[in-house]
């Protein structure tokens, strides 16, 4: 083999299988079914043109015969009136009309067989074709059906690009939120033990603890504040300075009064 056969045999090789990737065959079929309805389309047509021209033949063999027939009774009026010339020439236009008519005949049989013929093509293309639709219905269902089962395995088993690419990217997700819960509690853990202290502050912990406090107490002393405006306070717990307080007051009391009384004395005896 020459090399320009060889390079041709590889040309077409290669135009041969690129067409068979890119032929659908669902597509082919249907094209095949509506080639075969034109055609079965244009035998109709050919049956339609063939059954008018008869039609015309048998108008034009009737017109005939109606001229035979009057032919016919010119010839017997010339022989009443003894025109034997006239009935001569009636009967040779009857001879003539009679041999169209002949003629007319085996036209008329030859198109009759003609027709004949085409319609029972017509009826066998138009079988076949019928026979051809449901063959094409059930190849497309049957390749349109291993077509997605096909895709199905190929998507289960992960032989796809897309598939593989999706699961790589899922795993490097899960990777990824694996490493940012790790270091979310890492970090949440050094926050609780005090190991990491407030970057944006110059305080160690013990004096945000102090504060803390402080600011409870603030909070504290300004809530029982708050309350003793709006009487709600409630009261608080006598002490033992408190108790010896009131003592001393109610003491004070008794004085006060025993020397009140001394001097109304007084007053009633001057």
């Amino acid at each position: 083999m020459g090399i320009l056969s060889r390079t041709s045999y590889v040309i077409r090789s290669k135009i041969n299988a690129l067409l068979n990737r890119a032929e659908d065959p669902t597509e082919t079929l249907d094209y095949s079914y509506e080639k075969m309805r034109d055609e079965l389309q244009q035998v109709k047509q050919g049956i339609a043109d063939l059954t008018t021209q008869k039609k015309r033949l048998e108008i034009q063999k009737r017109r005939l015969e109606e001229n035979v027939e009057k032919h016919n009774d010119q010839a017997r009026e010339a022989v009443r009136q003894d025109r034997e010339d006239l009935a001569r020439k009636a009967l040779e236009k009857k001879q003539a009309k009679m041999n169209q008519i002949e003629e007319l005949d085996g036209q008329i049989a030859r198109l009759q067989d003609t027709q004949d013929s085409l319609v029972q093509k017509k009826d066998e293309l138009q079988s076949r074709i019928e026979e051809f639709r449901t063959k094409k219905e059930t190849m497309k269902a049957r390749y349109e059906a291993a077509e997605a089962s096909s895709r199905v395995s190929e998507a289960m088993s992960g032989v796809g690009d897309e598939m593989a690419d999706v699961g790589r990217a899922l795993e490097r997700a899960e990777e990824r939120t694996d490493e940012m819960e790790a270091r979310s509690a890492a970090m949440d853990e050094l926050m609780d033990s005090g190991a990491f202290e407030d970057v944006l502050s110059d305080k160690d912990s013990i004096e945000r603890e102090l504060e803390a406090g402080r600011s409870n107490s603030e909070v504290d002393a300004e809530l029982e504040t708050l309350k003793a405006e709006m009487g709600k306070s409630e009261p608080a717990e006598e002490t033992e300075a408190d108790v010896d307080v009131d003592v001393e007051e109610e003491v004070v009391d008794e004085e006060v009064e025993a020397e009140l009384e001394e001097l109304k004395n007084e007053e009633d005896s001057s």
